[in-house]
């Protein structure tokens, strides 16, 4: 590897030394060069000087010829095979570098499954503490699965390839309706098990990091419905929200599907703008937590006759502020990896926004409170912190520092007025606050996006000339296409996912027994308690735990 990084040296060196004694290539020469950077990951066999050329392998090699600069035809010839060479090795290496950069990140984004369960677990009580653990491993196996077979090819079938990547070509097929006399992607047809001619280094590296997006929106809604659900209603899930709901969403606004042409078909700004997932991932995930938990009601005892609920305390809260932290830091992979390039320097400002609407968040949510309740509550402030995250997820490449602060800040008051307001008003229950923090918090980045897009960044983004502006900048129709793209995921997602757990619960059932609530999922649903010592009194026979009497 040395020897041959060694070679590369040397021979940019030379070619840089031939730049200035030499006299300039012909035009011609200039765009053969450029041509040998096209498509560096190529299958073929490496270009030769004699394919370069055009010349036959066993052809006499031509006479030099005098040049008036003192060089030869020949030598001309080979310093034109040097500049190719030197060229296609840059555009490979940088091809690789935007490869690794986003295996990285989506390695990153995986670890968040930790922060979700550690998150969850610790707000909901010991004797669930197993099964909520047990839905954020299994969601992981399962939504890998129901990905690789079609959720895969449903979202990014038709999206024609991954430039900074350097491939995806084969994926091509974008199934569309056209109306108005304009075409409007609806699904991908193709990748169906990452087979076929649609399979390269950049699907596989694609798939990987657009699996661990949709982990973590299918994640989501298992916050809100835990401590109450059937294992067995959480596998059937599990495939259909990976499989199929999100994928289609995702395909409008990232599969080059009609909400990300609302630009080039209706003057609409770009199109819908995600830029990482505020609503493509995390209100999709919010909706469905909501539909989720209203079919299957609160926990026994959550509210009164009069509808006033009453507190159920998590059992491990600095387990849960662990979690928080875990997401903060696997953000930056939501995030910044989200250029799918390495060489994309506005990973930088992506990266200082994330992490500022974050501080921001969590530390207006604590004042929120102090000032409201009179002290600060830390579960509140965890999920202010979360609810930033969401919320610049979005726009956190399109606006400056200070906006996101600002975003961020917004996000912490709406996190904490949303949570009451879905307890107190909506008695909807939710454990760990799912629904306001991704929901609203990712209905919130996307609009906010309309709002302070700043126009130095997005150049040519969905097919539109000029870069992504909002209506402080100039731009109405921007707002109005994230308006529109926000409407559609609220009740598209609502009403399909509200449509299934209907059908979910008819026919399988969604909800546990309620002696089985009372004694804890672990006990009944899962094979081992977390902490088996709380419920020995409890445990059911055949569990080879016998209670020792007291001396």
């Amino acid at each position: 590897m040395t020897r041959k990084f060694n070679s590369y040296i040397a021979l940019l060196l030379a070619v840089l030394a031939l730049s200035v004694s030499a006299p300039a290539f012909p035009a011609e020469s200039n765009q053969a060069a450029a041509s040998a950077t096209v498509a560096p990951l190529s299958m073929s066999p490496a270009h030769t000087p004699a394919a370069a050329t055009g010349a036959k392998a066993d052809a006499p090699a031509p006479a030099p010829v005098a040049l008036p600069s003192g060089g030869t035809a020949a030598d001309r010839i080979s310093d034109r095979a040097l500049a190719s060479e030197a060229a296609g090795s840059a555009a490979q290496l940088r091809i690789a570098l935007n490869l690794a950069w986003t295996l990285i990140c989506g390695f990153l984004v995986m670890f968040l499954q930790a922060g979700f369960a550690m998150v969850e677990t610790g707000f909901c009580r010991a004797k669930n503490a197993s099964h909520t653990m047990a839905m954020n491993l299994m969601i992981y196996c399962i939504g890998l699965l129901a990905y690789w077979v079609c959720g895969y090819a449903l979202q990014t079938g038709g999206l024609g390839g991954f430039p900074t990547l350097g491939g995806g070509s084969g994926l091509n097929c974008e199934v569309t309706v056209h109306l108005f006399g304009k075409a409007f992607g609806l699904f991908g047809a193709k990748g169906f098990f990452l087979g076929g001619p649609s399979l390269d280094p950049a699907v596989c590296v694609a798939f990987l990091f657009q699996a661990v997006f949709m982990n973590t929106a299918a994640t989501i809604p298992t916050g809100a419905m835990t401590e109450r659900l059937k294992f067995s209603a959480f596998v059937a899930y599990g495939f259909f929200m990976c499989g199929l709901l999100y994928p289609l969403f995702a395909n409008w606004v990232w599969g080059g599907g009609w909400l990300s042409q609302l630009g080039a078909n209706f003057n609409l700004g770009h199109g819908f703008v995600d830029f990482a997932g505020s609503s493509v991932v995390h209100l999709t995930g919010g909706v469905v937590a909501l539909a989720g938990a209203k079919v299957l009601g609160p926990r026994l005892g959550k509210f009164n006759k009069d509808g006033s609920p009453n507190p159920i305390p998590g059992h491990h809260i600095p387990m849960a502020i662990v979690g928080t932290l875990i997401l903060a830091f696997g953000w930056f992979g939501f995030t910044a990896g989200s250029t799918l390039a390495a060489s994309d320097l506005r990973i930088g400002v992506v990266a200082v926004n994330t992490m500022l609407a974050s501080a921001a968040g969590g530390f207006v949510a604590m004042l929120f409170m102090w000032v409201k309740y009179g002290k600060p509550d830390l579960t509140m402030s965890a999920n202010g912190l979360l609810a930033g995250l969401v919320a610049v997820t979005a726009p956190c490449a399109f606006v400056t520092p200070f906006a996101s602060v600002v975003i961020g800040s917004a996000a912490g008051v709406l996190c904490c007025i949303s949570i009451i307001f879905v307890e107190r008003t909506l008695r909807v229950d939710d454990p760990v606050g799912a629904i306001s923090v991704h929901g609203l918090g990712g209905a919130w980045g996307a609009v906010a996006l309309g709002l302070f897009a700043d126009g130095s960044y997005g150049g040519g983004l969905n097919g539109v000339k000029g870069n992504v502006r909002g209506l402080f900048y100039g731009d109405g129709g921007q707002l109005a296409a994230q308006c529109v793209g926000v409407a559609i995921d609220v009740i598209f997602v609502f009403f399909a996912a509200y449509l299934f757990f209907r059908l979910l619960d008819r026919f399988i059932g969604m909800r546990v027994a309620s002696d089985v609530e009372r004694e804890g999922l672990d006990q009944h649903e899962i094979a081992v308690a977390a902490y088996p010592e709380f419920n020995l009194r409890q445990l059911p026979f055949g569990s080879g735990i016998t209670p020792r009497p007291r001396q």
